[in-house]
């Protein structure tokens, strides 16, 4: 079970399919622990990040609902270094705390994190066992966010640009899923994928136990 000392990053760059796979290991058994959702759940209306921010960066980054005024942090953080900073600074270490937690009681087969910026951070990187990359070519990443979120090609490029490169991204990786094509061969790649974690995960279970 998810106990074992084993876990696998998974990452990618936005508009990748990193949701649509890690739905797809949820459905064979893993546990995910998504730090995007856990952000969002301290940045929601009354989240416990939410005071914190309030504090930093002043009510006009607070939304009528309590929640964080995404559009405009993301306006800010985009343009100021020190603003993300002093963001990351706040959400980071309960972040951390909260998926750390989860992974802890976890009860899947093994637990898959997915972190956005896995790579960017070191502290994530050695929690993992195996880095899963979810890659895919720059122009379908394109079309896709801009048709989901309804945002100019330019924004999505700089999203793009803010992020690891698409080649750092996998020359980090242990393991890669080019999601280029349908779902069926997406599923195949995860299907095969599962099978390999499960075996690593026995054999860590047992390297734990003696």
């Amino acid at each position: 079970m998810s106990s074992a000392p084993f876990a696998v990053g998974l990452t990618g760059g936005i508009g990748s399919g990193k949701s649509t796979v890690a739905d797809m290991f949820a459905a064979r058994g893993a546990s995910i622990v998504d730090t995007d959702v856990i952000a969002h759940g301290m940045t929601a209306p009354d989240g416990p990040a939410m005071p914190a921010i309030a504090t930093e960066f002043g009510k006009e980054f607070v939304d009528a609902s309590g929640a964080m005024d995404r559009a405009s942090m993301r306006e800010l953080v985009f343009s100021d270094a020190g603003a993300k900073a002093r963001l990351e600074a706040i959400l980071h270490p309960r972040i951390r705390d909260a998926a750390l937690a989860a992974a802890a009681s976890a009860t899947g087969k093994y637990v898959i994190y997915a972190v956005p910026l896995l790579i960017e951070s070191g502290t994530w990187r050695a929690r993992v066992s195996r880095v899963l990359a979810v890659d895919c070519d720059e122009q379908v990443q394109i079309a896709r966010v801009m048709a989901r979120n309804n945002l100019p090609e330019a924004q999505v490029r700089a999203i793009m640009a803010a992020q690891v490169s698409r080649a750092q991204r996998l020359a980090a990786a242990d393991d890669v899923i080019v999601n280029n094509a349908g779902i069926g061969d997406l599923e195949a790649q995860v299907d095969r994928l599962h099978a390999f974690y499960q075996q690593l995960r026995r054999k860590f279970a047992g390297n734990f136990a003696e």
